[in-house]
């Protein structure tokens, strides 16, 4: 039997899974294992969040795996669980696989019971049983699937144990859904009573997709949007309805409650714990990793380390696919397009060979960043890291929560101001979007490791880390102040899920790097090629000599600004401006404005050659706290719902690096 391959065309009609699961518990890894490069990742509809489907093949099953957004309840409280609930309901997948951390059952059982009361009949992959024997955790699968009424499989995605079988109980599941069986919560008699009196009220009035239990459950809950969705639907029965609903109040505290208990029955009978007082592995990591001093420590010494990769193994090959680029790659273009007009080959060369050509030079820089993102992350690191800056991030009035979106934002600002869904609070989200393009993200991160090492030689890596840690110096800086001048102060709490450590999985890791990689080179499929061909065609109109340039006419209006910074180069002006179509688009255009001089010098010390060193760090220190670019610019708009919002986020980052470029270099320059 095969899986992980895509369908044909002479495929049955595939069934659809959906995979649910909370955040942490191994399912991007389970998604990643059964479905391996036939994935397609796009936005759900209407919606920012990533949606991810995959195609597999088992048996005589054609699956096609939707992986829901993780989420700890189905109780609508964010975009997330809407989305996960609304699937479910709408779509009426044939089953649902529900991912679940060994190591933390009570948790994974909450999901599970809210996931019984939707018409949908489920298989548990209990996920991490490794991870939880080594931290004296013993679940028996046998004793809790009989106490469940539940087909359990146990697994270990990781290591590729036990997905056979799991897709094996799905297929059975499929096939003959009276395998499942579940033993669902109950409520309390008298909450029982109530239930049954407004389902009786609802009977045959719903829209087809609401189940009358689940709907009658929901309204008790204090559900808002089933509330909603029932004054839409029964606006005669509505007042029938609410006069019940108010009756028992008390009726969500108990609903809740009966979950838990009927969890802990479930534990119980199932689960064997370490003695008391018993020191895991875990335990001793955290010792250190969050400790209020060390964990600091540690955290700034990994993006150290971040450097020191990129330098040492992505280096290298960055110096060789420079060169490849300006000498014999730009020397054959010449020879072949030797005969053709001079616009043709100006727009081959110097506009998407320089411009592009350079971009790809990051790949090898890209591949180290995301590979160390995607380690720290699966090995259950990045809690820590929000546990660890939780207190900092109350210096701003924000709590640990906004630590996950500007953690993301060192991959890229989009998803980042997108993440900032899962903070509640509105003050403190719209102060966490307005901070995070301060983040610097991989395509800043890529321009500096690109450009350091020619403008500061050995000492580039210190230089680099330096800049990282005065972007989150800044941060918080700004943070503070914006905190105290437009929101008074007010501070936030912080409650989340400290996940057990466990061993990384290469796969998941390796199409992690994958696909951010594709999503890049996309990037400069699109967007950069335009900018580049803009860019050089401002360069060379109305004649060749880019210095009389219609471009160098615009850019120089601005030089008197860029002087105090050091930067009275209209090129370099040029070269920040172009970054607000997409950060990469810098060194596309700096590729353009210093072509190759023949002479085989690489990029960056053409571009070091035109600045002094107090100028070169005004540069890479405007750079990394610029204006955000369009697409930030655009998620920020969408996820504010104001335009000025928006200005005030390009605005205050604009304020920010005009300010910090140019006392680095009236600063450096006098030293």
């Amino acid at each position: 039997m095969t899986r992980g391959a895509g369908m044909d065309a002479h495929s049955a009609s595939p069934v659809t899974i959906a995979l649910a699961g909370q955040p942490n518990v191994g399912k991007s890894t389970v998604f990643n294992m059964l479905t391996g490069l036939s994935q397609h990742v796009g936005n759900w509809p209407g919606k920012t969040v990533e949606k991810k489907v995959g195609d597999v093949r088992f048996g005589k099953l054609c699956e096609r795996l939707v992986d829901l957004p993780g989420t700890y309840s189905l109780t609508a409280d964010s975009e997330e669980e809407r989305i996960a609930r609304d699937f479910i309901l709408r779509e009426r997948p044939q089953a649902a696989l529900v991912i679940v951390n060994a190591a933390a059952l009570e948790r994974g059982l909450y999901l599970v019971a809210e996931l019984l009361m939707l018409p949908i009949p489920l298989v548990i992959g209990l996920n991490m049983t490794d991870v939880a024997e080594r931290h004296g955790v013993h679940v028996d699968t046998a004793k809790l699937q009989r106490a469940l009424g539940v087909p359990i499989v146990g697994i270990v995605a990781t290591k590729n144990r036990g997905l056979d079988e799991l897709l094996a109980t799905v297929e059975r599941v499929v096939e003959d859904p009276a395998v499942f069986a579940p033993h669902r919560p109950a409520l309390a008699p008298r909450h029982e009573a109530e239930l049954r009196r407004i389902r009786a009220v609802l009977a045959g009035r719903l829209p087809e997709r609401y189940p009358e239990e689940w709907v009658a459950l929901k309204l008790l809950e204090g559900d808002r949007e089933i509330i909603d969705l029932v004054r839409a639907a029964v606006p005669d029965a509505w007042e029938t309805v609410e006069a019940l609903l108010m009756q028992h109040e008390d009726a969500c505290l108990d609903i809740a409650g009966s979950r838990y208990r009927w969890v802990g029955r479930m534990v119980h009978a199932a689960v064997t714990r370490p003695h008391a007082g018993a020191v895991t592995l875990t335990d001793r990591i955290d010792r250190v990793a969050t400790h209020p001093l060390w964990g600091l420590l540690l955290v700034l010494v990994l993006f150290g380390l971040v450097f020191w990769l990129t330098y040492t193994i992505a280096g290298p090959v960055v110096q060789w696919l420079n060169g490849l680029i300006s000498g014999p790659l730009t020397d054959a273009a010449e020879s072949a397009l030797a005969g053709a007009p001079g616009w043709v080959s100006g727009l081959l060369i110097d506009g998407l060979l320089a411009g592009v050509g350079t971009v790809l030079t990051f790949v090898p820089i890209l591949v180290i960043f995301f590979a160390v993102l995607g380690t720290v992350e699966d090995v259950g690191y990045m809690a820590r890291a929000a546990y660890v800056m939780d207190r900092y991030m109350h210096w701003m009035g924000l709590h640990g929560k906004s630590v996950l979106p500007f953690m993301a934002g060192f991959g890229c600002n989009v998803p980042a101001v997108m993440g900032t869904r899962i903070i509640e609070d509105r003050r403190s989200r719209l102060l966490t979007i307005l901070l995070v393009p301060l983040v610097p993200c991989t395509a800043r991160l890529a321009v500096l490791a690109l450009l350091a090492p020619a403008f500061f030689g050995a000492r580039a890596a210190l230089v680099s880390w330096s800049l990282v840690a005065g972007n989150l110096l800044l941060l918080l800086l700004v943070g503070m102040a914006v905190n105290r001048g437009f929101f008074h102060g007010e501070r936030t709490a912080l409650i989340m899920e400290i996940p057990l450590y466990h061993v990384p999985d290469p796969r998941t890791i390796g199409l992690y790097v994958w696909r951010n990689l594709v999503a890049f080179v996309k990037r400069a499929g699109s967007i950069i090629v335009i900018i580049s061909i803009v860019i050089w065609a401002l360069s060379s109109f109305p004649g060749d000599d880019p210095q009389q340039s219609l471009l160098a006419d615009v850019a120089r209006l601005l030089t008197p600004v860029g002087a105090l910074m050091g930067l009275g180069d209209w090129r370099l002006i040029t070269a920040l401006l172009s970054g607000f179509a997409a950060k990469e688009t810098t060194v596309a255009t700096l590729g353009i404005l210093f072509p190759p001089d023949g002479s085989g010098t690489g990029l960056p010390e053409r571009v070091a050659a035109a600045l002094t060193p107090a100028a070169g760090l005004a540069f890479l220190v405007v750079m990394m706290t610029f204006i955000p670019c369009a697409a930030v610019v655009a998620a920020t708009r969408q996820e504010t719902g104001s335009w000025r919002w928006t200005a005030a986020s390009v605005s205050l980052m604009l304020a920010v690096s005009l300010l910090a470029g140019t006392l680095v270099y009236q600063i450096g320059s006098r030293l």
